[in-house]
């Protein structure tokens, strides 16, 4: 029977997917495979099917319960001899497996990767019977993953006591130095390597830079009005209650999931969501694999996730139908320090577990037992310290054989047992470079969160580079497309370019000449804005920034235009905000130097400016400055921008507020140019929020219908 049939025969599709055809070749041909393919990519059918085509059994390693029951049901739904092995089971269900192993009438046997710390387990396994091995989730192999979970460093060594079968490893999320540790740790030799259908046709990722959490319930207000249906991601318990404590009154259907709820209330929740009883569910990130629902038309990150990998792949669980779907990250900086708490509690450092191991020698009972909880042991280290740190501690020491974890019967605590008597914390052959070098990854990959938040490209081939299919096209559709299809880029009049070198040499003036065009960055875009505008405040004049040349160069320029003109510099390239430390700061790249200092010259979209400033500038008269304004701006449709303008005049007298305050110049000539007719095709454009969304869009809306 060929794949083809087999595909007809057992799953009822009448064709492969790119590249799943390749794929599953490889496999029948016994080569060793890497699968790297997004959330939705069709994975599983990988596995599935040479598993029916092969003569013997498929081990399938998967990291949770719950999924693998929900795959093995499915199979067993199509009549497909499937089984699981894993604690959930009886002592006869798991013999039963066994059983099904051993005689081959089982095709595919799913397991929690914990079952290969058994020796005996192993030993039970008919070798001979085993035709593939399949790892599921793979990039929890590699403490670089963004997922490292212990139990997979066993699977290297289980494959060779098996038998050594073919082995396929499948994972949505594994940049190149991640592929390298899953070769090297499976010690797959030659393989078949497939990295590709990362680009999702049908989603538009956005980054939404918001200042208050009344921004980003606003902005959660429309994605729910508009979307309906989605999952909203959270960075701690305490962030899922209040963010679902406040969307209630939105819609009747929200539910909470993280792990500080019991397995019976999580369970109840999933298939809630599952199911179609809810269609919203607020979130951490325990809310995940498995998750195949197919009419989810948002996946909102509510706080920055600690990594490029994970933002892709719960991003991934939008839109599973094919139809257009958003993930939207609600990005603020100053939710990095919820990272920071997680990274530092993931990464203990040799110190701090040697100093948990003495402790844990110190407090044990005659039967060298301890059975306090973390916050306990977290009190008696004699100082503050992380209690994630505390437990990662715990859990290095049980890896490496130090102490063994028991459950405690009836609570839910685990005690803890030391093996290693008459030791010092000091004494264990802990690899602090390793632990190091964890740590300096971990951070590294927040960074490139910070990076891909600021970045001015396409969104998602700025992701397929990361994961190494270079030579993507531009989506069209991210946030960053949209804002660039309306946007041309001109030749500058001698005072345009004169404006751009002042604001490149207010970049330099604050940063430091490393020599040529090399500047090493030493603020943040927004206290070199203050200072290009004058700003007089405590920050400004403490760090002696009023002293400098450039110190209110373009006060006349106004604030609005100032952020306008900085954004357009970073989509030019010309400067870029850079994650050194704990803070972004403004670099000046070598082509900005080149500009600044006239060696090179560059079309630019420059943002509108204002009347006023070109007057003050020019010393001609305001008709005179208005007009050419409206040329600098791109303005497309004159008589529309004028309507426009006439309408903000009105509704700005009724409020007795500034135009301004209303909708700004840049706002307007938008509007004007590209003639929305709704508000979600308004959404796009930069200075629409949610609040404006409803209560000042809707007569320009009118306006343009009526004119446009």
């Amino acid at each position: 029977m060929t794949p083809e049939d087999a595909l007809q025969k057992y799953f009822g599709m009448p064709a492969f997917r790119e590249p799943q055809g390749d794929i599953i070749r490889a496999v029948l041909e016994k080569k060793d495979t890497l699968v790297v393919m997004p959330t939705g990519g069709g994975k599983s059918l990988c596995f599935q099917l040479p598993a029916l085509l092969l003569p013997g059994v498929t081990l399938v390693v998967s990291p949770l319960i719950a999924l693998m029951k929900d795959q093995v049901d499915a199979l067993q739904a199509r009549g497909l001899p499937a089984g699981l092995l894993n604690s959930s089971q009886t002592l006869e269900q798991q013999r039963e497996t066994l059983d099904g192993i051993r005689n081959r009438t089982l095709k595919l046997v799913y397991v929690a990767p914990e079952r290969f710390r058994s020796q005996s387990f192993l030993n039970a396994l008919p070798k001979d019977s085993i035709s593939l091995f399949a790892i599921d989730e793979a990039h929890c192999l590699s403490q670089w993953g963004h997922d490292f979970r212990p139990d997979y460093m066993r699977l290297g060594e289980a494959r060779k006591a098996i038998g050594n079968p073919p082995c396929i490893a499948l994972t949505a999320t594994a940049t190149p130095d991640v592929q390298l540790d899953i070769k090297k740790s499976l010690e797959i030799k030659d393989p078949a390597e497939f990295v590709a259908g990362f680009a999702r046709d049908n989603l538009s990722f956005r980054v939404r830079q918001t200042n208050s959490d009344n921004d980003k319930l606003q902005a959660l207000q429309a994605l729910i009005k508009q979307h309906t249906t989605g999952i909203i991601y959270c960075a701690t318990r305490k962030s899922v209650d209040a963010v679902a404590g406040k969307i209630e009154h939105l819609t009747s259907s929200v539910i909470r999931y993280h792990g500080g709820l019991s397995d019976r209330d999580r369970s109840a929740a999933q298939e809630s969501f599952m199911t179609g009883g809810a269609n919203i569910v607020v979130a951490t990130n325990a809310f995940g694999m498995g998750i195949d629902r197919s009419d989810i038309r948002f996946v909102c990150h509510y706080e920055m996730p600690g990594s490029v990998e994970a933002y892709y792949q719960e991003g991934g669980r939008a839109g599973r139908d094919g139809k257009p779907s958003v993930c939207e990250m609600l990005f603020s900086y100053a939710d990095k320090r919820v990272q920071d708490f997680f990274i530092d509690g993931a990464n203990p450092g040799k110190a701090l577990i040697a100093e948990i191991f003495d402790l844990l020698c110190a407090e044990s009972d005659a039967q060298h037992e301890v059975r306090l909880p973390v916050d306990d042991l977290c009190d008696r280290v004699g100082r503050k310290v992380n209690p994630m740190a505390v437990s990662t501690a715990i859990s290095v020491l049980a890896r490496q054989g130090w102490i063994e974890r028991f459950d405690i019967p009836g609570k839910r605590l685990k005690g803890t047992r030391v093996k290693q008597l008459g030791q010092s914390g000091n004494s264990l052959p802990i690899d602090g470079e390793a632990l190091a070098l964890k740590a300096a990854r971990d951070e590294e990959r927040l960074k490139t969160v910070i990076s891909f938040s600021y970045a001015q490209s396409c969104r998602q081939k700025w992701i397929l580079d990361y994961f190494g299919e270079c030579n993507g096209a531009d989506c069209k559709r991210c946030d960053n497309c949209k804002q660039a299809k309306n946007r041309a880029a001109r030749e500058l009049s001698k005072d345009e370019f004169t404006l751009v070198q002042k604001a490149l040499s207010g970049v330099a003036r604050m940063s430091r000449h490393l020599g040529s065009d090399e500047w090493e960055p030493r603020f943040g875009k927004r206290k070199i804005i203050h200072c290009l505008l004058g700003s007089q405040s405590a920050a400004i004049r403490d760090s002696g920034l009023d002293e400098l040349s450039t110190h209110g160069i373009l006060k006349s320029e106004g604030s609005a235009y100032v952020d306008a003109l900085f954004e357009c510099l970073e989509r030019a390239g010309l400067v870029q905000t850079v994650v050194e430390g704990n803070y972004p700061l403004l670099q000046l790249m070598p082509m900005g130097a080149r500009v600044m200092r006239s060696a090179e010259r560059i079309d630019l979209e420059l943002p509108e400016r204002t009347a006023g400033a070109l007057s003050q500038k020019s010393g001609s008269s305001t008709t005179h400055s208005k007009r050419k304004g409206s040329e600098a701006g791109g303005i497309l449709d004159r008589r529309l921008y004028g309507l426009l303008v006439g309408h903000r005049a009105k509704m700005a007298a009724k409020t007795g507020k500034p135009a301004f305050t209303v909708f700004s110049n840049s706002v307007l000539v938008e509007l004007a140019n590209q003639k929305p007719q709704t508000e979600q095709a308004a959404l796009d454009i930069k200075g629409i929020g949610p609040a404006k969304l409803k209560s000042v869009l809707p007569e320009f809306l009118e306006v343009i219908r009526m004119n446009g």
